[in-house]
């Protein structure tokens, strides 16, 4: 039994997560509706990427990936998000931010750019925290972040685990014509996707859907898988399978070629 089922304790939980306005807030929006007990959520931390890609190199490989008429669409679309996002009177009632959707439901939000900075370390042990939970997460967690929290951290990962390790998941499982794909909540180490499997969950790709559709309908499903992990733990009900690296592949980001060929198998990113 966890330290939590024991005394009867409300779980103190932190996400850590990026600024991404259409998928990764799709996820928190449908979160904040699923799960019955916002207090005992300390906050959203928005993390920085630390890789070594600057704007305009990310900016090339979603060209690559997207193509010319998708990459104005998307990028529009991104941009429309952003001016929304800080103009509420033009947002309408919607949410176009992770930060104004935060803002509304009282969660607060934190942005660093060195989660595992003893700085911010200190400030997550003031904290009390019971989990940590990375919502496509831009940075790996080293060991004394992830010993953290008394319950450690669980990652969401859109593909099933242990094969489908790596980058952009939905896109690979489509690729290699999958019926399903793969919801996963699992234990975080210092490697990716590692750890051991805590819930998963398999979900079908619809006739005809687009990547674009396939991630943002997994997003809010995954809501509610996270949202029924978290009860495991603080219910003293998790239980656990393992994730071997040996039974499985890592997937980097799509080339050229692999989007080439996922569109000549009649499949659409949009």
């Amino acid at each position: 039994m966890t330290m939590s089922a024991a005394t009867g304790k409300k779980l103190n939980v932190l996400f850590i997560t990026q600024d991404d306005p259409f998928y990764v807030r799709l996820f928190f929006e449908e979160f904040f509706k699923a799960y019955h007990d916002l207090a005992t959520i300390k906050g959203v931390v928005i993390a920085a990427a630390m890789g070594k890609k600057g704007p305009v190199q990310l900016a090339r490989q979603m060209y690559d990936f997207y193509g010319p008429m998708d990459f104005v669409r998307v990028g529009t679309r991104y941009a429309s998000y952003k001016v929304k996002a800080r103009i509420p009177a033009l947002a309408g009632g919607n949410f176009y931010s992770i930060g104004q959707l935060c803002a509304h439901h009282g969660v607060p939000v934190f942005s660093t750019n060195r989660v595992n900075s003893p700085e911010f370390l200190a400030s997550l042990r003031e904290m009390d925290l019971d989990l940590i939970a990375s919502v496509a997460a831009p940075v790996i967690f080293k060991k004394e972040l992830v010993e953290l929290p008394r319950l450690g951290c669980i990652n969401i990962h859109n593909g099933a685990l242990p094969r489908y390790r790596g980058m952009l998941p939905n896109f690979w499982q489509m690729y290699h014509n999958e019926r399903q794909v793969g919801i996963t909540i699992h234990e975080m180490n210092e490697k990716l996707d590692d750890g051991r499997i805590l819930r998963q969950e398999m979900v079908d790709i619809l006739p005809g859907e687009t990547l674009d559709s396939l991630i943002r309908r997994t997003k809010i499903l995954g809501a509610h898988v996270m949202a029924r992990a978290i009860a495991s733990l603080r219910d003293g009900t998790a239980t656990y399978r393992e994730n071997p690296a040996s039974e499985g592949s890592y997937f980097s980001f799509p080339t050229k070629d692999h989007v080439r060929e996922f569109k000549q198998n009649g499949k659409r990113l949009i």
